[in-house]
């Protein structure tokens, strides 16, 4: 039996590449449902080709063209809304849920997966960032596995496989150091988002390229790190490593640290999270390690803030980390768009932080209204 796969965010980046996995293997896996927020004929270009049972636009406004665009495939059913997104991850055939959208949409239909009890393979990080305890209760409470995406996680899960109980001393988590990496803090003052959309290894959609750029994506991994593994966040290390090529390590109670290296290609840990344990041949590059060094440096969190504040908001607890990825949805997208420095995404979010109303012990309920309200208030500082 082919296994069912459901994209939530089937035209990013991720989608596209999980698109080309089930491609290679059309023997294992296939196609139940695409889903989008604004990229309609992009949309209805995949579901033409893949032919899943239902597409799904998030963006309403968008509903009538994709109905026009698939009209002679009368056998795609075609839903629009939020509320669709949390209702088509419960479809019975589904067997597994990519959660490649970005930001806090991903939380409400990661949820009802998991209570439907779908294996979750999770790209969207924000979802642990903002509710990582409820999440992982959920998880246990619902018997399902979440299986991370993300490469340096992808990395860590490679590690730790086969090692049973046996304790891990500390998380090396690897970090590009982005665009910016050898910029004075004088010279950062002035880089545009062109700039910092021009990723020196890596190919991501915009807003997780942005957040490359500022380090909050290595905090926001921290955060993820933290509850996937079960490793509080001072044994979690980051380090700058420019090449890209070992995605991360973890280090055990003997000193003994094991990596996975690799390509950069987001497509393996696409790939090892579908088919874990097994592994599959996957067409692309392979590794050559005459090519070039392996360097790692330590990250500069005078010029990283984004970084030290997501430490910050972990050693806080609570709702913080939901306040911080709130902030940074905000300043990430004003920034792109010339509303914001790229040093005051930083100043934001710290503000933010400062202001909003802090909740040691959350529930859904209180993220969706804190949410709401660090937007509001970093929309205000952004817009002073």
């Amino acid at each position: 039996m082919k296994q069912q796969i459901c994209i939530l965010g089937s035209t990013g980046s991720i989608g596209t590449q999980a698109l080309d996995v089930i491609d290679q293997h059309p023997d294992l896996y296939e196609v139940y449902c695409l889903t989008a927020n604004n990229r309609v004929k992009e949309l209805a270009k995949q579901a033409r080709k893949f032919r899943p049972a239902a597409v799904v636009i998030a963006n309403e406004a968008h509903y009538k063209e994709l109905c026009t665009l698939l009209e002679d495939l009368t056998d795609i059913k075609i839903y629009a809304g939020k509320e669709a997104l949390d209702q088509i991850v419960e479809a019975g055939p589904i067997d597994m849920v990519l959660t490649a959208m970005v930001g806090f949409a991903g939380l409400s239909p990661t949820i009802h997966a998991i209570k439907a009890r779908k294996k979750i393979c999770l790209a969207n990080k924000e979802t642990l960032v903002v509710a990582g305890e409820l999440i992982c209760s959920l998880a246990q409470e619902y018997h399902v596995p979440i299986l991370p995406v993300d490469s340096e996680h992808s990395a860590i899960f490679q590690s730790i496989v086969g090692e049973g109980d046996n304790t891990i001393e500390k998380i090396l988590l690897t970090a590009s150091g982005g665009p910016f990496r050898n910029h004075s803090l004088e010279q950062m003052k002035t880089v545009t988002a062109a700039d910092a959309l021009k990723h020196p290894t890596w190919e991501m959609g915009s807003k997780i390229t942005i957040d490359s750029s500022s380090m909050m994506n290595k905090g926001f991994e921290v955060i993820e790190a933290k509850w996937l593994f079960g490793v509080p966040s001072e044994k979690i290390q980051v380090l700058v490593h420019p090449q890209s090529i070992v995605h991360s390590a973890v280090q055990f109670a003997d000193g003994a640290v094991k990596a996975q290296l690799g390509v950069p290609d987001m497509r393996l840990p696409i790939q090892y999270a579908f088919s874990f344990p097994k592994r599959l041949p996957l067409n692309g590059d392979r590794l050559d390690l005459f090519k070039q060094p392996l360097e790692f440096f330590e990250p500069d969190l005078n010029k990283f803030k984004c970084l030290a504040l997501a430490f910050e908001s972990i050693r806080q607890g609570g709702n913080m980390p939901c306040i911080v990825n709130a902030a940074n949805e905000i300043v990430n997208e004003g920034f792109r768009h010339g509303k914001c420095s790229f040093l005051g995404i930083g100043d934001v979010i710290e503000q933010t932080m400062q202001r909003a109303t802090f909740d040691r012990s959350p529930d859904y309920d209180t993220y969706i209204q804190t949410d709401a309200e660090a937007r509001r208030i970093a929309t205000e500082l952004m817009n002073k």
